[in-house]
């Protein structure tokens, strides 16, 4: 795909996002594209919204888990970037319409690194070697492809399909914490919704930020100490409306929540 092409998805996707609007898949508009490509969509993608004024605090893994990648009919996970515009503040009220357009809720284990990683050749040990905090995470995934008609090129271009997230309080990763057997219980609006374990994503959610530093070490991008990485939803994703209340604990570790008006 020419460059030409690239800016011109990456300028459609950025007006999706200041609209609250949506596009036809990529996959149907533009059959050519490849993972690379949409790769490259992304990053102009993120460039716009960096000259609009957001500044990079994180990444993040999409469709990690076997659940994920069947509801979403993709078969391997991808990466995105976190801006603090998409960072919201925990136990707070967020208005959907202020930037989300068909937002879903997912829970998720966040990692905070003491030391830059990039690969290739990361394991699980690495990581965990150099975690400082982990923390229960809600991400709030949103789609700008209408009806979330995707394939892994519509995703990938889309920033990951992510909306905004937010982070309950952290605590020091101590070597005895077994992050796969971590529990997380999802209530919405009072009532139990879902659960699962650090396990469902990837084995061990380490594993899958091994994979985002490999991965992204081919793109000659590193993860950053202080940086925040979601590692992906550990319990099917769940539409949000307005009148919405989720509820998460990651059992041992923390809580968090978020209203939606």
């Amino acid at each position: 795909m020419n460059h030409k092409k690239i800016q011109e998805i990456s300028r459609l996707l950025f007006k999706s996002l200041q609209d609250c609007s949506t596009i036809e898949p990529l996959t149907e508009s533009y059959p050519e594209i490849t993972i690379d490509d949409a790769y490259e969509i992304s990053k102009r993608f993120l460039s716009l919204r960096e000259q609009n004024g957001e500044k990079i605090v994180g990444k993040k893994i999409g469709v990690t888990s076997d659940v994920v990648q069947k509801m979403l009919g993709v078969n391997q996970p991808d990466f995105g970037f976190l801006t603090d515009k998409m960072q919201i503040e925990n136990k707070s009220t967020y208005k959907i319409s202020q930037q989300l357009i068909q937002p879903r809720a997912e829970a998720e284990i966040a990692f905070v690194l003491n030391e830059d990683l990039k690969g290739p050749g990361i394991t699980k040990e690495d990581v965990l070697s150099v975690t400082e905090k982990i923390f229960p995470c809600f991400e709030i995934v949103d789609s700008r492809i209408n009806n979330w008609q995707i394939n892994i090129q519509d995703t990938i271009a889309d920033n990951a399909s992510c909306g905004v997230f937010l982070l309950g309080d952290g605590l020091n990763y101590q070597n005895d914490y077994e992050l796969d057997k971590l529990e997380v219980k999802v209530s919405k609006n009072g009532d139990f919704l879902s659960s699962g374990y650090g396990s469902a994503v990837q084995g061990h959610p380490a594993e899958a930020v091994a994979w985002l530093a490999n991965t992204l070490g081919k793109y000659n991008i590193p993860l950053l100490k202080g940086e925040i990485i979601l590692s992906g939803s550990l319990v099917p994703l769940e539409p949000a409306i307005a009148g919405d209340h989720f509820y998460m604990e990651l059992i041992g570790i923390g809580d968090c929540e978020v209203y939606f008006s």
